[in-house]
């Protein structure tokens, strides 16, 4: 039961998410809520990327935003305010939301979020494509208006949409994310029906018969790999998180024979997961060819060749996904040490997407977007969620907080771009280069003198402020009303951090940490006020736990 005890911009949010329907339109987004932070004081960030802005458009053909709204003005209505003692962390934070709501575009079916600022390359309305969907649900969800995360799930899994299957995507999951954080499971038994439709018709499109999905890698949004098409750990964890989802949907409808058929669905996809996709040999989840009749090799898209059932032998990071949907078992984690291997996927700019030490790491190839060793944020995110699973579930020695936080930083530190004139700025954007940085597909576009040269700017293709509310800080979204904050920052990295106006069950919390008390006067170590008021403190840095009334 939510308390009656709100400030009044919390009263707004609580009435904002309580008269919402996923079929009705959002009520007006709740005003600037912050209960420590002072928001104008971020405002110098967004006159610096506008500024910086404009200059890049002088450099490169950058696409024109899906919407000329004031980014200021939608970021008081919308985001928490976030600081930190990490300078680099703090302004990263400001430049994804800067980023993330120039692809906020206002369809007449409603808010919608586009991948590229430009329709040019992709054909679709406010260039939307549905691989990404999942990273902007899971950001989107920390939004206090959840009017964009709403309309967003229903214009991917409605009827109308022919094109939620360009790409293998876990929807019904990322609603399930979604209402983790809001608290609210009326979007999720809204679009239950059309879930379920969209699971079974993935199964009639690339179930084989042995019960796995098959997959081509372009259509994982992964093209140009090493392992190529066939069973994927991608499609396959997602078809296993979105069954999970459908069950817990169902059970709240009360359909408990939709509820256990879909359960039936998760535990066979996860066996065959464990079973089929393990390589014993390599200590990893892989990609493996399928069966000769299987219909996959009838599929005009499948690039055959020729084997029968023979896993690739190539570690790639996608082999990390079974953990991002928590799947794999305790004595699977040793393929976490792959990870930082110099021989693996270490990378000063972030993880590489196939190991170093496979012959054909970064073979040869003229498409502008290979995944056959460069790094992108889409798999970083992945990897980034999928890492703070193993952490939080506590039971291995494999990594630690201090392997998380390096794998953070190098994906703060890889979003960046030296412009011409020698300047350093805030970006993000497609492949790029483990170790020098170098952004692989603008360079090749620019190369070519490509008429697309600029369609990577401020790509909206992976999430930042998600693993870092989520892992970083620590907040552990779930259905029930015990609040879990388990902060995966190493002790005394930072000298202080607060998290200000983050929307949760319909209420908005502050999480402190402030070794001396002397920045946010709400007394020493960690603190979390709800609506504003203190809930519960730790003299020292560490976890937080509180049920929220």
């Amino acid at each position: 039961m939510k308390s009656i005890f709100l400030s009044a911009a919390a009263l707004i949010l609580v009435q904002s998410l309580s008269a919402q329907t996923a079929s009705q339109p959002a009520a007006k987004p709740a005003a600037p809520a912050s209960f420590v932070l002072t928001p104008e004081n971020y405002h110098p960030f967004i006159s610096e990327f506008q500024a910086q802005e404009q200059a890049i458009r002088q450099e490169a053909k950058v696409g024109t935003p899906s919407n000329t709204d004031d980014p200021w003005q939608w970021m008081l209505a919308n985001i928490p305010w976030f600081e930190c003692s990490n300078a680099d962390f703090q302004q990263t934070y400001y430049f994804r939301w800067y980023a993330f709501q120039k692809h906020v575009y206002h369809a007449a079916d409603g808010d919608q979020l586009s991948e590229f600022l430009s329709t040019g390359d992709t054909g679709g309305q406010g260039a939307t494509v549905v691989d990404a969907a999942e990273h902007h649900l899971r950001e989107a969800r920390w939004l206090r208006s959840p009017k964009l995360a709403n309309d967003y799930a229903r214009f991917w899994l409605e009827p109308s949409n022919a094109r939620n299957h360009n790409y293998s995507v876990a929807l019904a999951d990322a609603v399930n994310e979604v209402t983790l954080a809001t608290g609210n499971t009326h979007l999720g038994t809204y679009l239950l029906s059309s879930m379920v439709d969209n699971y079974h018709a993935w199964e009639r499109a690339q179930k084989d018969t042995n019960g796995l999905f098959w997959s081509v890698d372009t259509h994982d949004a992964m093209e140009v790999s090493i392992s190529g098409d066939g069973y994927r750990p991608t499609l396959n964890s997602y078809m296993y998180a979105d069954a999970r989802a459908i069950s817990r949907f169902a059970n709240i409808t009360g359909d408990r024979d939709l509820a256990g058929e879909f359960a039936q669905k998760a535990d066979a996809q996860h066996k065959l997961i464990d079973t089929e996709l393990w390589n014993a040999n390599d200590r990893f989840y892989e990609v493996i060819s399928p069966a000769k009749d299987s219909p996959i090799r009838q599929d005009r898209k499948f690039k055959d060749n020729g084997t029968a059932l023979k896993i690739s032998g190539v570690r790639e990071l996608i082999g990390y996904i079974p953990w991002y949907f928590n799947i794999p078992a305790a004595d699977r984690d040793d393929a976490w040490k792959q990870l930082f291997d110099p021989k693996g996927f270490n990378g000063l700019y972030g993880p590489t997407t196939a190991e170093r030490r496979s012959p054909r790491y970064r073979f040869e190839t003229n498409d502008k977007c290979p995944w056959n060793g460069p790094t992108w944020a889409f798999a970083t995110t992945q990897t980034l969620v999928a890492m703070a699973n193993v952490l939080n579930r506590g039971d291995q020695h494999v990594v630690s907080n201090h392997d998380y936080y390096q794998l953070f930083s190098n994906y703060v530190h890889a979003q960046r771009l030296q412009m011409k004139n020698g300047t350093i700025i805030p970006w993000t954007d497609e492949a790029q280069d483990p170790d020098t940085g170098e952004w692989i597909t603008r360079e090749h576009l620019i190369t070519k003198q490509s008429p697309q040269q600029g369609r990577g700017a401020y790509y909206n293709h992976s999430g930042f402020a998600d693993p870092l509310i989520t892992g970083l800080l620590g907040l552990r979204p779930s259905q029930d009303n015990l609040l879990i904050i388990n902060p995966l920052l190493p002790a005394n990295e930072w000298s202080y951090f607060a998290i200000d106006g983050l929307p949760y069950h319909g209420h908005l919390l502050t999480l402190l940490y402030d070794p001396t008390g002397e920045r946010y006067h709400h007394g020493k170590g960690m603190t979390l006020l709800v609506d504003g008021k203190h809930a519960v403190s730790r003299p020292n840095f560490g976890p937080l736990f509180y049920t929220i009334k």
